[in-house]
This record gives C-alpha cells, sequence and structure tokens, in this order.
C-alpha cells in the first residue's frame, strides 16, 4: 500500500494513504470530514474507466493515514495536499472536493496559487463558508459547532451514526437510494478517526474561504444537492459563482449532502463531461 510521508511525530513520520489508479490526466480526490478515501468509490471507477489517473487519499486521522494528536487546522491539512501533489509530481491536475474537502481545494489556490491544477471541481462543498457572520446570515452560529465538538468528546460513536444519518436524509421523506448496508459503512469509516481528528475539524469545516475562492483563476465545476441539509445549497453552491470567474453549476434535483453516493451516475457524467 502506497504512503507519502508529509512530517514527524514524536516517534516516526506522519503518512498519508494514497491508492492511484490509471493512467492520462490526473484526478486527486479530497474526502470529506468524518469519511476517508473510500467514499469516492463510484467516481474512482467511473474515472478509471474513463481513462483518467484517479488519485483518492486519506486526510491524516482518517482511514488509514496516520493519525497524529497535531495538524487539523485547514492550513496543515491543505499542505498535506500539497505534498502529496508534489511527491507525486502531478501537472495539469484536475482537483476534486467533497463536502469539506472543498475546503482543501480552495485553500490550495489560497496558499499555493492552484499550482499544477488546471481545473478544479466542488461537490456538495461547505465553501464559500459555513459559518454565521453579519454577511452571511444563513450560515451555522458557533453554539452549533461548539454542541458538535461536546457530542464528539461524549460519545464520538453515537454522533458518527448520526450525522452520517444526516448526510444521507435518513428519516426524510425523500428517497436518499442508500442501503443500510451503506450507512454502516460510513458509520464505521467515522468513528475509526482518530478523536483528535474528529473533534478538530469541526472548526476547519467553519473556515471562511471567500477570499481563497476570488483567487481560483480556471474552469471550475460546482456539483451540489437541492436537499442538502448539512450545506444547503442556498448558503453554499447557489453563492460560488460569485466567487468564481468561469463557474458552472450543476444543481441535482432531491440530492442529500451524500450524493456522490445516492446520485453517483449524475456526478460522474457531470464530472466526465467537465474533464472532457
Amino acid at each position: 500500500m502506497p504512503y507519502i510521508a508529509v512530517a514527524e511525530d514524536n516517534s516516526g513520520p506522519i503518512e498519508l494513504y494514497y491508492e492511484d489508479h490509471g493512467a492520462g490526466p490526473a484526478v486527486v480526490l479530497v474526502h470529506g470530514f468524518a469519511s476517508s478515501a473510500r467514499s469516492w468509490e463510484e467516481q474512482v471507477v467511473a474515472l478509471y474507466r474513463g481513462g483518467f489517473r484517479v488519485i483518492a487519499y486519506d486526510r491524516r486521522g482518517f482511514g488509514q493515514s496516520s493519525k497524529p494528536a497535531f495538524g487539523y487546522d485547514i492550513d496543515t491539512l491543505t499542505t498535506d495536499l500539497h505534498a502529496l501533489i508534489a511527491t507525486l509530481e502531478l501537472h495539469d491536475l484536475t482537483l476534486v472536493g467533497v463536502r469539506m474537502g472543498g475546503g482543501e481545494v480552495a485553500r490550495y489556490f489560497g496558499r499555493y496559487d492552484g499550482k499544477g491544477v488546471r481545473r478544479a471541481a466542488f461537490v456538495s462543498s461547505i465553501t464559500p463558508t459555513l459559518s454565521a457572520s453579519p454577511d452571511n446570515p444563513g450560515g451555522i452560529d458557533e453554539n452549533s459547532y461548539a454542541r458538535m465538538r461536546a457530542e464528539i468528546d461524549t460519545d464520538r460513536f453515537a454522533f458518527a451514526r448520526g450525522f452520517i444519518a444526516d448526510v444521507y436524509n435518513i428519516g426524510d421523506t425523500f428517497d436518499t437510494n442508500v442501503s443500510r448496508d451503506v450507512l454502516e459503512r460510513d458509520a464505521a469509516i467515522a468513528a475509526a478517526a482518530s478523536p483528535f481528528a474528529l473533534h478538530a475539524t469541526v472548526a476547519a469545516s467553519g473556515e471562511d474561504f471567500r477570499v481563497d475562492l476570488a483567487r481560483i483563476d480556471v474552469p471550475t465545476l460546482v456539483i451540489h444537492g437541492d436537499r442538502d441539509r448539512i450545506a444547503p445549497v442556498a448558503t453554499t453552491a447557489g453563492r460560488m459563482p460569485g466567487y468564481l470567474s468561469d463557474c458552472t453549476l450543476t444543481v441535482l434535483e432531491g440530492a442529500p449532502h451524500g450524493c456522490v453516493w445516492t446520485h453517483a451516475a449524475l456526478v460522474n457524467a457531470a464530472l466526465l463531461q467537465f474533464l472532457r
């Protein structure tokens, strides 16, 4: 299994696990909060069959990557992404972020001027910002973030199961096209994360990425479900074209936050059309 070292901990390296499949133009997939590269299963297969080199990695603290007690701010996570791109010597790549991963895609442009990136895509992304402010009154207030951290500290396994239910709109009357098996898989992935990582990335999810988005100067695709109850489309994707100079917005009817699974065929078709 391939790993790259991105930093040092007390007694050894901090390593990112990644999977690298196929040949052709490179596509790097950045997963969401409380998840891992496994969330991209449907897209990895579709992009590989479409003739692309597909690279999906586990963020530090999640999946099969190292789980240090530190380094979960958005800047450090983006530095890890940059290390992956540099180590693999990727050029003219497409950077795709889902959910919280969209924040790392945006910050990559803010910190590294999008070095090596030819296109960018945001799926169910938390950008421009989820946090409430005078100019973003529909956002999430700090009390809500504090409750999330308290739930994680009290019983992160229960939190994981509840969060995954919200990802797929379980309990709504909408048809989410998700089986109990998928819910159990995703809850297990979330529960297996480092407790440090799960707690700290709540704050990373509340970052403001508007300045970063303004620095994106490549073609950009935004895909979002109109039934997303974690990152509502009006607060997120609906505002993205105002910050991007070359943006294609695709809104999926009836899709929840977890649309990469429930509406995989539509997400894959939009990505492939954008990439070609």
